[in-house]
C-alpha cells in the first residue's frame, strides 16, 4: 500500500486517513463498522486501479440512522427511526473537515478535487448532499444507496443538482427482499440516473453481482476511480485540443 494511514479525531468525529504525496483529490467518505472493516481493500483497490495520487478520509458516523438522511422517516429495521442530520453532517463536512485537512495537507480542497462517496445511508446522504447549494464536491459515489428512502426521489426531480459527475451502482439482487419499501430498489436507482441525466449530470451506473451486503468496499472503490479518471481525462482531451490549435 502507497498510502501512509492515521486515526485521529477532527471535531465530534473519529477519521481514518489515508494520505499520499501530491495528492490531487480529497476523497471523503461517512462509515460505519461495515464499511471501516473494508477500507483496507478499498484503499488497496483505487491504488490497483489508478496511479493518480488522492487523500482518502473515512468519517466514523456515531447515529447511522440520525445523521445520513435529510428529513425524518419511520424505522425499516427494528425500531430506530431515521432522523434529519444530514444537514449538521455536511456543515461538519465543509466547516470542520476541510478546513483540518487543509491545515493539514499541502493539497487545498476545492469544488475541482473534492469528492463525496457513501455506500447505503451512506450512498443516499451523498445523492442528497449533491443538490445542496454551495456544495463542495466535484462528484459523488452512491453504492447500492438507500433512494428507496420516503421522499427522496420526488425531491430528486424538483431540485437542481449541483455536482458535475455523479457514479451510481447496485448489487443486481439488491431487490429480492421482503422489506416492501426496499423491494423498489433497482427501479428507483434507474429513475436517479434518468434524473441526473436529465439535469445534466454525467453519470454512469453500474450493476454488480450479489446483493446489500458483497463486497462493498470494492464497489465503492470503482466509483471512485471513475470519478477521478473523469476529471483527468477532461483536462488530457482540453489539453490535446489546445496543442493542434496552437501548432
Amino acid at each position: 500500500m502507497r498510502h501512509k494511514k492515521e486515526i485521529t479525531k477532527i471535531g465530534s468525529h473519529i477519521c481514518t486517513l489515508h494520505s499520499e504525496e501530491k495528492a490531487e483529490f480529497f476523497i471523503i467518505q461517512p462509515i460505519d463498522s461495515n464499511d471501516e472493516k473494508e477500507l483496507e481493500k478499498q484503499i488497496t483497490h483505487i491504488e490497483e486501479s489508478s496511479s493518480i495520487p488522492f487523500i482518502h478520509v473515512a468519517i466514523r458516523i456515531n447515529k447511522w440512522n440520525e445523521e445520513l438522511t435529510p428529513w425524518p422517516a419511520p424505522p425499516v429495521f427494528g425500531k430506530i427511526p431515521f432522523g434529519a442530520g444530514a444537514y449538521s453532517t455536511l456543515l461538519y463536512i465543509t466547516s470542520q473537515l476541510i478546513p483540518t485537512l487543509n491545515t493539514r495537507y499541502a493539497l487545498q480542497s476545492t469544488k475541482d478535487n473534492t469528492l463525496l462517496g457513501g455506500y447505503s445511508l451512506a450512498g443516499l446522504f451523498s445523492l442528497w448532499a449533491a443538490y445542496e447549494p454551495d456544495n463542495p464536491f466535484y462528484g459523488i459515489v452512491s453504492a447500492s444507496p438507500s433512494a428507496w428512502y420516503i421522499g427522496w426521489l420526488d425531491y430528486a426531480e424538483n431540485h437542481q443538482p449541483l455536482i458535475n459527475y455523479a457514479y451510481l451502482s447496485l448489487g443486481d439482487k439488491e431487490e429480492r427482499t421482503k422489506t416492501k419499501i426496499m423491494a423498489t430498489i433497482s427501479k428507483d436507482i434507474l429513475r436517479q440516473e434518468q434524473i441526473f441525466k436529465d439535469k445534466g449530470v454525467n453519470c454512469k451506473m453500474e450493476w454488480n453481482e450479489g446483493n446489500h451486503f458483497q463486497d462493498n468496499g470494492v464497489r465503492i472503490a470503482k466509483g471512485f476511480v471513475w470519478l477521478m479518471h473523469q476529471k483527468n481525462e477532461g483536462v488530457s482531451k482540453c489539453k490535446y485540443h489546445f496543442d493542434h490549435l496552437t501548432v
